[in-house]
């Protein structure tokens, strides 16, 4: 049952080789929890398990990584998600999922070439004036080859693997059903939400394997930045660029991990770090567009103090009413106001009714109480944050996916803004503009629109309002509506009837025996006991019995009553 349960028989292979990795990795114990293997014996899969122990002695965060390396893309992918959900992992998990970066072995330019005449017409020597055989870069999903266009511009040709959505999607049902499992099966694993990962997982990494929906964020994206001249975003040769292949303007500026060459070549640290921090902040709270993989490999700088983003294959999207709870959010932590943080935080905790909401909003206001009266340039915003998520994880509360996209982005955008200058502040940076943006959200004219936004929205609601009564009563005649009814601790009223039900039954059973002796003892003749009619007498002392069990019975249900409402 279980095999069926984890996938059909073509992804058998995919996954004992999952399991197999898992085992050797140390995580057998849980693989034996989901009752895994017993499923794959049964199959006819031999998992080997001698060298379960052989990296016992690293610390389990370093052995899950080795695992998400060794299993490929997928999980490759899912490493990198991982490490923005602070509020799910603890530090020493997310720093080793902070070092996943998909860095593997090129594909020889012979298996892409049947790929690149497909998607470029011809010969890639052909489409191009030059194309270096030899790739500039290579991932897991795809790899970057240089190449010049016949105009002479200097352009980059980025490739995906062949047959990689096969792998990926085969991995992606296998994660999906074994998730499933792992919610039924492992109830400490529910706060961590298995399902719900997977699904964002699965989005990522479909957006991420067209490389042209990449160039359509990169203009998007570039479209946004127009007022910002210091930021450079590739251009994008839309000639070339199909869902396999992409090709961009070559970017040759100082890569993002390579700051001692920034002195050499006259660029002042201290004005990029301003300018990345516009850009973040533009990207974040303006346009609620942002890029979601701002590692130093996906940044360059170039002379004249300008930034290059580069790689968008991962953007992050915040909804009105999300950068709404973002801006209250930023500014009770910069302005330290404790109910405001409290409040926002709340409002993303839902309807989870574990969480002791007094408690949790003590915690908070203690936290943000802490930094009152500390000078604004010597607060972290990133640390607050991650302070913050730290919180909700020891509540068992997880942030919306979006926003724990935009939490990893803006702490590392702001790690590499510090990189380039120690006294670089995100909160300084931060402050005025999300004044600016507040002041701009209410202006008359703009609560006027929102005014009549909802007034419209609440007109249409009520217009449609008679023909939704109609269609509801009409269905109600035809027996169409249905109506459920949740019922918490529904296990437990059903035993408390179950009790009552047999407690009445046995009130029942000792009237009728008091009743049928009563009636014995005017029967005269008959066999004697202590001088009483023998059957009177056994039914009178059965009743007696029967009636000291239901008092027993009655004053422990009522005890036990008490107790639960003490």
């Amino acid at each position: 049952m279980l095999i069926e349960t984890l996938g059909a028989a073509r992804d058998m292979g995919r996954l004992n080789a999952i399991l197999g990795v898992l085992i050797r990795h140390g995580f057998g114990d849980s693989v034996r929890r989901l009752g895994m293997t017993d499923a794959l014996d049964r199959a006819g899969h031999a998992l080997r398990w001698d060298h379960a122990a052989d990296l016992a002695r690293l610390e389990p965060p370093v052995q899950l990584r080795l695992a998400l390396e060794e299993l490929g893309p997928t999980f490759v992918k899912l490493g990198q998600i991982l490490a923005g959900r602070a509020d799910l992992f603890g530090p020493d998990y997310i720093a080793e999922f902070e070092k996943l970066h998909s860095s593997v072995p090129p594909v020889p330019i012979d298996q892409l070439r049947p790929q690149l005449r497909e998607d470029l017409g011809g010969e890639p020597e052909e489409v191009f004036a030059w194309f270096d055989t030899e790739p500039l870069a290579a991932a897991s999903i795809a790899q970057v080859h240089r190449a010049r266009l016949k105009d002479g511009a200097e352009v980059v040709v980025k490739i995906r693997r062949p047959g990689i959505i096969d792998t990926i999607e085969a991995d992606l049902r296998l994660l999906g059903r074994i998730a499933a499992v792992a919610e039924a099966e492992m109830p400490n694993l529910r706060p961590y939400r298995p399902r719900q990962l997977v699904r964002e997982l699965a989005r990522s990494l479909r957006r991420e394997l067209d490389l042209a929906n990449e160039c359509r964020n990169a203009e998007r994206i570039a479209a946004n930045l127009q007022t910002l001249p210091f930021i450079v975003v590739p251009r994008v040769h839309w000639a070339h660029t199909t869902e396999r292949v992409n090709v961009q303007d070559f970017v040759g500026g100082i890569p993002g991990h390579e700051l001692a060459r920034l002195d050499a070549e006259g660029l002042d640290r201290k004005v990029l770090a301003q300018h990345g921090s516009r850009a973040v902040l533009k990207m974040i709270i303006e346009d609620g567009l942002f890029h979601a993989d701002p590692h130093p490999g996906n940044v360059f700088y170039l002379a004249g103090n300008r930034i290059a983003f580069i790689d968008f294959g991962m953007v992050g999207r915040l909804s009105e009413r999300r950068r709404e709870e973002l801006l209250q959010l930023l500014l009770g932590l910069v302005e330290r106001h404790p109910q405001t943080v409290a409040d926002v935080l709340l409002d993303w905790a839902g309807d989870d009714h574990s969480v002791n909401l007094s408690q949790l909003e003590s915690e908070i206001e203690a936290f943000v109480d802490q930094y009152h009266g500390v000078p604004l340039a010597q607060l972290s915003l990133g640390d607050m944050l991650v302070d913050v998520t730290n919180i909700l994880r020891e509540h068992h509360l997880g942030l919306p996916s979006d926003m724990a996209l935009l939490i990893k982005a803006f702490i590392t955008l702001e790690g590499m803004g510090r990189g380039l200058d120690p006294d670089f502040h995100m909160t300084a940076e931060a402050l005025p503009m999300l004044r600016q943006v507040i002041r701009a959200r209410y202006t008359p004219k703009v609560v006027a629109n929102r005014a009549w936004q909802t007034l419209r929205r609440t007109l249409a609601v009520a217009e449609q309002l008679p023909h939704d009564v109609s269609r509801l009563l009409r269905n109600a005649r035809r027996g169409r509506v249905h109506v459920g009814i949740e019922l918490h601790h529904l296990r437990r009223v059903g035993n408390q009837i179950d009790h009552a039900a047999n407690r009445l039954a046995m009130a029942l059973i000792i009237a009728a025996l008091i009743v049928g002796s009563s009636i014995v003892m005017t029967v005269q003749g008959g066999p004697t006991l202590f001088g009483l009619p023998a059957f009177g007498f056994l039914g009178f002392a059965s009743a007696f019995v029967g009636g000291l069990w239901l008092i027993r019975s009655i004053w422990r249900s009522s005890r036990g009553r008490d107790l639960t409402d003490d």
